[in-house]
């Protein structure tokens, strides 16, 4: 499976859309701080706010399963 990770995806997908930040953020209702966190990689935030960025697109962030080694332990990225 190939996995982008979600600030990758989101940042494409703004410059896409020939979005600034300030517009993803005033159109999906969620802060400009949450936009470049979100588009910098931090690794704890909410997912109901993902969730209304990725809207504005057509997706949402969902349960995906993990690539397993061979005895059953997830792989570390």
């Amino acid at each position: 499976m190939n996995t982008t990770p979600l600030s990758t995806f989101v940042k494409r997908m703004r410059k896409q859309y020939n979005l600034t930040q300030i517009d993803l953020s005033e159109k999906s209702g969620v802060g400009l701080r949450f936009v470049r966190e979100l588009e910098q990689g931090k690794q704890t935030l909410r997912l109901d706010k993902v969730n209304q960025v990725l809207s504005l697109f057509d997706y949402e962030a969902g349960a995906v399963p993990m690539a397993k080694n061979d005895e059953g332990f997830a792989i570390p990225k």
